[in-house]
């Protein structure tokens, strides 16, 4: 049998494309046909005693017959996409869960990996994440008592473990990095409850963030996909042409809340360092730089590419290696930092003790920083060591827009502060949000980074500020 990459690249066979452009024109001739004279099926009228003749000018329906190698194509493609739904059918399984004895949900899952009797299967963090009780049903209809191996609401994932002696199907880890927009790709779960549904599609976008608003995290990004993908399809899978696993399904964007063609996935990428955490410690681990960051804001209300440092933590990975206050990472390893989620990602992605390539922009100047990344602590101790997080506040540059908003005079400062880190130095010194920062050590910044490089030219590890609160005056000094 075919595969379907032998099918596309078969040169004797004439351009896919064409068959398809063939068919589309067939179909809205058809269509418009429908339109103007009524839906029917054939090549003539049926013209009843005295009504008139058919006009010469209504639109006729078109016909198109396939070419025997149009033909053979067609039959090719179909039989290798049978091809891919059934090997990946049964490592795809339905998951139950319950609360307090009761069945509360259902999604999918992907047999992942075996280790003797032990079958492990990867799936979101919102199915199994708060379950008391889970259930993984096979393709075959044989059910199994599972438990939570590991879990990571950071990147919505989870990995759950059943035992048998029974053969299963464990599905091919695909490299979700080599997907292009434009490739086919087939989803496979259990939507609304219908066990192994396939549907099909392409990749629609990559790279993509959860939105704002949604509570999808941020550890993680999402291949968009049109194929048709409801709920009970979380956790399912994602293949390419050769049936290997690209991503998780996971969420959906829908007024309605069923699909519309827009279906999110986790690249397998990001899952495959969990699943051996999740195994060996129960627990996802991140890389970690050591700052807080942001987007900078242009004079003019727009954005600069990269990721705007803001803050360090003192004796992190990025202290040690030298990155300031103020500095826009711009590229690791020669990959570029679109903005602070997309740093966000690949840094979690590093594993504890790697070494990375940072690029800064700094002043106007590219320099070359050598990063070793360290494990993540999680929120709470992170919260803890706020107290060396210098200065330990985000800043924003004020544009007419911001100026306007807040009625602030024209002759108070240009920057303002957005937040401030609870027990950082910043809020030692007093400093809040809505403060407007006039001078910094006797020095008016205009700009951002201005104001940087006076904080890291600030002598004896302390700065002084003054600026407008609330219409009156205030003086801080930040001791570093």
């Amino acid at each position: 049998m075919l595969s379907v990459k032998e099918i596309y690249e078969r040169r004797q066979v004439m351009n896919l494309k064409s068959v398809l452009r063939s068919r589309i024109l067939h179909i809205a001739a058809a269509a418009a046909a429908a339109l103007a004279v009524g839906f029917f099926t054939g090549r003539s009228f049926n013209v009843s005693p005295g009504a008139p003749a058919p006009s010469q000018n209504l639109i006729q329906p078109v016909t198109y017959k396939l070419s025997g190698n149009e033909m053979q194509t067609a039959a090719d493609l179909q039989e290798a996409w049978r091809g891919v739904a059934q090997r990946v059918l049964p490592a795809v399984v339905e998951i139950d869960v319950g609360t307090a004895g009761r069945t509360e949900g259902l999604g999918s899952g992907v047999i992942v990996q075996r280790d003797g009797k032990t079958v492990y299967v990867l799936t979101n963090n919102h199915v199994v994440g708060e379950a008391d009780t889970i259930s993984v049903k096979l393709h075959d209809g044989k059910n199994f008592t599972a438990t939570l191996t590991g879990k990571d609401p950071k990147r919505d994932l989870a990995l759950v473990e059943f035992q048998t002696d029974a053969a299963v199907t464990v599905a091919e880890l695909g490299n979700s990095d080599a997907l292009q927009v434009g490739d086919w790709v087939m989803a496979v779960g259990n939507p609304l409850g219908f066990n192994s549904t396939v549907t099909e599609g392409i990749v629609s976008a990559i790279g993509r963030q959860g939105l704002s608003n949604s509570g999808n995290v941020s550890f993680t990004d999402y291949i968009q996909t049109d194929a048709a993908i409801n709920q009970g399809n979380s956790g399912g899978a994602l293949v390419d042409i050769y049936g290997r696993l690209v991503g998780i399904n996971s969420w959906i964007a829908s007024y309605s809340g069923g699909n519309v063609g827009l279906g999110f996935a986790i690249p397998v990428n990001n899952a495959k360092s969990v699943i051996d955490d999740f195994i060996s410690s129960g627990k996802a681990s991140y890389g970690w730089l050591g700052i807080s960051m942001g987007t900078e804001s242009s004079e003019d209300g727009g954005t600069v590419q990269g990721a705007y440092v803001f803050s360090v933590y003192r004796d992190s990975p990025a202290w040690a290696a030298g990155i300031l206050p103020g500095d826009s990472i711009v590229a690791i390893n020669n990959e570029l930092i679109e903005d602070s989620n997309r740093l966000l990602l690949v840094v979690g992605n590093f594993s504890p003790g790697q070494k990375a390539d940072f690029t800064i922009l700094r002043e106007n100047r590219r320099i070359h920083a050598d990063v070793v990344i360290t494990k993540r602590a999680d929120d709470e101790n992170l919260q803890a060591q706020a107290a060396g997080l210098w200065p330990g506040m985000t800043l924003v540059q004020i544009t007419k827009e911001i100026r306007t908003k807040l009625s602030l005079p024209k002759d108070t400062g240009n920057i303002i502060v957005s937040s401030v880190m609870d027990g950082s130095p910043a809020a030692d010194a007093g400093l809040k949000p809505g403060d407007v920062i006039n001078s910094i050590d006797n020095r008016k910044p205009s700009t951002l980074p201005e104001f940087y490089t006076a904080l890291n030219k600030g002598s004896r590890g302390k700065v002084l500020l003054e600026g407008t609160r609330q219409g009156g005056l205030f003086r801080a000094e930040i001791v570093k």
